[in-house]
C-alpha cells in the first residue's frame, strides 16, 4: 500500500510523525552537503605522491627533451598527450591538452564557433537565432554555457540507453539553426547513463539540417567504474568511428580531464577531434596562449604512466566510493518502501544517483532539507534554464561527505521525501 492509498486521517497522523521526527533532526544543528559532485578528502589523498614526485630540477625535462619550465607546446607534451588519448580513446596525434578545467575547453570551444564559426561555416552569432539539444535530466554547467551565448536549449529525455534518439533525429533535421548536442556518454549526470551501441551509432549518422552540427562527446566519467570486474562495468563504443563512417569525421568533439582521478582543482584536460578540427583549434589557440602547464602535465605523466596506471589508480577511488554508492542504494529502499512514485537510478559507476520524486515535490524537498541542514544540488537544475516540468528530479551526489555524515544525510532526504509527498496528496500548500 502506497501514501495514495491511505485515508485522510492516517496522511494526517503520518504526516504529524513526521514532521516530528524531522524536529528532531534539525535539533541536531546538522550541517551536510550532497550538492555537488567533489571527491572526498580521501580521495585527494590517494593522489598525495604526485606532489613531490619532482625532486629537482632535472626531473623536470618531457622524454622529448622539452624543459616544462618554459613557453611552447600548444598541443602538451607527447606523454600528457599519450595519456589522455587512453582517457579519450583517441590517438595522441589528435589530442590538445589544456588547463585543469574540462568545462573551460567546452565553453572555450562553444566560444570560437560562436565568434568565427566550425570550417569555414557561418559564425553561429550571426543567426538570429541558435539551438541546442539538451538530454535531462542532464548537467547544469553544460546548459549554463549554451544559454550564456543566447542558445535556445531544447530538452530531450534521457532512456535508459542514452538520449531518446526519435526526438534527437527529428530536431536535428528540422532546423539548420540546431547546432549541436550535449552529451555525457559514460555514467551520465546525474542519471548514470551508458548509451548503447545503438545510440552512438544513431548520433554518428545522424541526418541533421545543419552542415556544422556538433556533439559535444563529455566522457567525463570514462574510468569511473564503481566495481573493478570488467562484466560490472559499463562498455561504450567510440563516437569518432561512427562518425567517420556517415562521412561526417568532423562532427564530434571530444573532452575529458583527470579532475576526478587525481586533484580536482588541479588535474589536466584535454580535447579530442578530427586531424583537421585539431589543426582549426590549435590555430584559434595559438592567439589566446602559447601553452598550458607542462609542469602539471609531467607530473601526471609520471604518476599515472599509462592506461594500466589509470586503471589501477581509479581502482582505489572505486574502493571509496562503492560504499557510499551501496548505502544510497539501501537507505532509499529501506526509507522510502511503500511511499510509492518515486524512482531513482542504480549506476555501475559515476558520481551522482537521479532521484524522482512524485511529480509536483522535488522544490519543496529541497527546502525541507536544507531547513534541516543538509544541502541539495537545486530543485530543477538538472533541465535548462533550471525549469524541470514535473518538479521531480533531483540529483543526489554522495561523494563528498564521509559515510557516517551521507548516513544521516539520507535519513533527512527520505524523511522530506515523505513530508513533501504526504503534503501534496492532503493538499497543503506549504
Amino acid at each position: 500500500m502506497s501514501y495514495k492509498d491511505l485515508s485522510t486521517a492516517e496522511l494526517t497522523a503520518l504526516k504529524v510523525d513526521l514532521e516530528y521526527e524531522l524536529a528532531h533532526y534539525r535539533s541536531l544543528d546538522l550541517s551536510l552537503n550532497m550538492a555537488r559532485g567533489k571527491p572526498s578528502t580521501d580521495q585527494l589523498d590517494l593522489s598525495e605522491g604526485m606532489l613531490t614526485i619532482f625532486k629537482s630540477s632535472q626531473d623536470l625535462f618531457a622524454e622529448d627533451g622539452t624543459d616544462c619550465r618554459n613557453y611552447g607546446n600548444l598541443e602538451g607534451i607527447t606523454e600528457a598527450r599519450r595519456l589522455m588519448a587512453f582517457l579519450l580513446d583517441d590517438h595522441p596525434d589528435n589530442i590538445i591538452v589544456g588547463g585543469n578545467s574540462s568545462l573551460t575547453l567546452m565553453y572555450n570551444q562553444i566560444a570560437r564557433f560562436y565568434d568565427f564559426g566550425a570550417r569555414g561555416s557561418k559564425p553561429w552569432r550571426k543567426y538570429d537565432k541558435i539551438k541546442w539539444i539538451c538530454p535531462v535530466p542532464g548537467y547544469d554547467r553544460h546548459f549554463a554555457i549554451t544559454e550564456s551565448f543566447g542558445f535556445e536549449n531544447i530538452p530531450v529525455p534521457m532512456n535508459e540507453d542514452g538520449p531518446d534518439m526519435d526526438e534527437v533525429e527529428r530536431i536535428a533535421a528540422s532546423d539548420e539553426c540546431v547546432k549541436g548536442i550535449w552529451c555525457v556518454p559514460k555514467y551520465s549526470n546525474p542519471g548514470g547513463v551508458t548509451y548503447s551501441d545503438e545510440v552512438v551509432r544513431r548520433l554518428g549518422f545522424l541526418k541533421c539540417a545543419a552542415h556544422d552540427f556538433r556533439i559535444f562527446w563529455d566522457n567525463a566519467y570514462c574510468v569511473h567504474h564503481l566495481y573493478d570486474e570488467p562484466e560490472n562495468q559499463d562498455q561504450l563504443i567510440d563516437i569518432a568511428p561512427m562518425c567517420k563512417a556517415s562521412g561526417n569525421p568532423n562532427r564530434y568533439v571530444k573532452f575529458a580531464s583527470t579532475s576526478k582521478v587525481t586533484v580536482a582543482g588541479a588535474g589536466i584536460a584535454a580535447v579530442a577531434s578530427s586531424s583537421d578540427n585539431i589543426a582549426e583549434f590549435k590555430e584559434r589557440m595559438s592567439i589566446a596562449t602559447i601553452g598550458g602547464d607542462k609542469i602539471n602535465q609531467l607530473r601526471h605523466a609520471l604518476f599515472l604512466h599509462d592506461g594500466d596506471g589509470v586503471t589501477e589508480h581509479m581502482k582505489k577511488h572505486a574502493a571509496l566510493l562503492r560504499p557510499k554508492f551501496e548505502l544510497v542504494q539501501r537507505k532509499l529502499s529501506e526509507g522510502l518502501e511503500g511511499v510509492g512514485e518515486c524512482s531513482w537510478s542504480k549506476p555501475n559507476g559515476g558520481y551522482f544517483v537521479s532521484f524522482n520524486a512524485p511529480k509536483g515535490t522535488a522544490k519543496r524537498i529541497v527546502q525541507l532539507a536544507k531547513q534541516t541542514g543538509v544541502v541539495l544540488t537545486g530543485a530543477g537544475s538538472t533541465w535548462p534554464g533550471g525549469n524541470d516540468p514535473y518538479d521531480s528530479n533531483i540529483r543526489i551526489a554522495p561523494t563528498l561527505p564521509p559515510i557516517e555524515e551521507l548516513e544521516m544525510a539520507l535519513d533527512v532526504f527520505c524523511c522530506c521525501v515523505k513530508i513533501a509527498y504526504a503534503s501534496k496528496l492532503l493538499g497543503h500548500d506549504e
